[in-house]
């Protein structure tokens, strides 16, 4: 980790408070859902979607009913609340990737994973390549300091572990893309996760895209769910990066922006 890394500090107390934005967005994204489903459609392949710390299935209901209408086979992870990577939380993953690519005749899973939800997503894919087709993140703090958020004293709370072990737990270092497809969606504006630790290093195969937003609402934000809707879309082995051009970059800012 880089000494700039290292001194990442946690969204200040004024975007902390800004994270009521989330039940804005929410009624945002209900408003909107009858455009929202001009977004490019699926082929019916798998989606697994991993809620954030403290949250469960509940929480991501609204973006996997908008997947399902989408033409996705979109699933919760059904391990009830998340409390962190406590005991056998990896193996009951592990469980549900190989049930889910059983259940679609071998299809690869796409994973979709909110906040510590994006972490995972990112590790599982790093351990069952082979049974995933993409990745991506919503809010996931993978680089930097795991002090660099407004929750990591909850996490140690959640899980009674420090949030120092987790940097190498499951499938290694989490700043490492996984193997496959990999898109972080983020906002400077969040409130929880400072924005530097959401950033992937790009390549071919691995990309970011900023929305204008809260961490909290990232789940159900138009704009998120749109690029989510858009990235699922992208045909197996013929995968290409976020096209932000016309009228998305009015609402994709062009995040290697100073």
């Amino acid at each position: 980790m880089t000494a700039v890394a290292e001194a990442l500090r946690p969204p200040s107390r004024t975007l902390l408070f800004l994270e009521g934005r989330a039940l804005q967005e929410l009624g945002a994204f209900m408003m909107l859902r009858p455009w929202l489903a001009a977004a490019p459609r699926g082929d019916g392949h798998p989606v697994l979607v991993l809620p954030g710390l403290l949250a469960s299935d509940l929480s991501t209901r609204p973006l996997r009913s908008f997947l399902k209408g989408q033409g996705y086979a979109a699933h919760g992870w059904k391990q009830g609340r998340n409390l962190g990577l406590r005991a056998g939380i990896e193996d009951a993953m592990l469980a549900r990737v190989e049930e889910l690519h059983e259940r679609y005749g071998n299809r690869r899973i796409s994973l979709v994973g909110w906040s510590l939800g994006g972490i995972y997503a990112r590790q599982i894919a790093k351990m069952v390549p082979d049974k995933v087709r993409s990745v991506i993140s919503l809010g996931s703090p993978f680089a930097g300091s795991p002090k660099a958020t407004n929750a990591w004293r909850v996490y140690e709370f959640a899980s009674g572990q420090s949030v120092e072990d987790s940097d190498h737990k499951m499938a290694g270092a989490l700043a490492s893309p996984p193997p496959v497809p990999t898109t972080s969606v983020f906002s400077r504006t969040d409130g929880i996760c400072a924005w530097q630790t959401c950033i992937n290093e790009e390549s071919e195969q691995v990309e970011n895209i900023e929305v204008y937003g809260s961490h909290c609402g990232l789940g159900h934000h138009p704009a998120a769910v749109y690029a989510v809707a858009d990235r699922l879309a992208q045909p197996e082995g013929n995968w290409k990066k976020f096209d932000r051009s016309g009228w998305k970059s009015l609402v994709f800012p062009d995040w290697r922006r100073d």
